[in-house]
């Protein structure tokens, strides 16, 4: 496990691969009145970022198979009261990202009407290969904005789990004050509301 601990970990300013003009935004009730008008359907692979609405990428057979292997493990390690979500919404108050995988508080009949909030939220995990920049930085500051205590980056490009955590809000945006890096050699502790409830071998998830 290589730490990096930085209370004030620097924020790259921007969001360097969106438009950032002449481009209308939305609001979350605005894109709820889009998917409810029929306009967006589950079957427009999208998601709504700060209030972009951005197309979300084919996903290949790495990135399938480590999102079910990794929602198999967390489902057997989490305390009782929290539940699993694979590839669900989660609904901030400027965006409605869709986590590969998500520890949600409660159980899943809870959410008949509305998506999980950040507040009820342990733990969000994004596994990622043509996506990665977008994960380490758009998704990770919304995260971090939304005050989503962990934040879990499944690198596949480099074999590794990048774990985020305290989240704090600075003069430059939000972001994460701590990162872990945990390598195929190493076990990554599962943290579920402050607690650690048991750990995940790096090398059951990646190739």
């Amino acid at each position: 496990m290589s730490p990096l601990t930085t209370p004030e970990m620097e924020v790259t300013p921007g969001l360097n691969y969106l438009p950032a003009d002449l481009i209308w935004r939305m609001s979350v009730e605005q894109y709820h009145a889009m998917i409810n008008s029929g306009a967006l359907t589950e079957e427009d692979a999208v998601e709504l970022l700060q209030g972009w609405i951005v197309k979300k990428m084919p996903k290949k057979p790495k990135h399938t198979v480590v999102t079910r292997l990794l929602f198999d493990l967390l489902t057997h390690l989490l305390p009782p009261g929290w539940f699993v979500n694979m590839q669900e919404p989660i609904t901030t108050t400027d965006s409605e990202p869709e986590p590969d995988l998500t520890v949600v508080l409660g159980s899943p009949r809870d959410y008949f009407v509305r998506h999980p909030r950040p507040e009820e939220v342990a733990l969000v995990v994004e596994v990622a290969d043509t996506t990665l920049p977008q994960d380490r930085t758009l998704k990770k500051r919304l995260y971090a904005a939304a005050a989503i205590p962990v934040y879990w980056l499944v690198n596949l490009p480099d074999n590794q789990i990048e774990v985020y955590s305290q989240p704090f809000v600075g003069i430059l945006g939000a972001d994460y004050g701590q990162r872990h890096t945990f390598g195929l050699n190493d076990h990554l502790p599962v943290t579920i509301a402050e607690v650690t409830t048991g750990t995940i071998a790096v090398a059951e998830l990646l190739p």
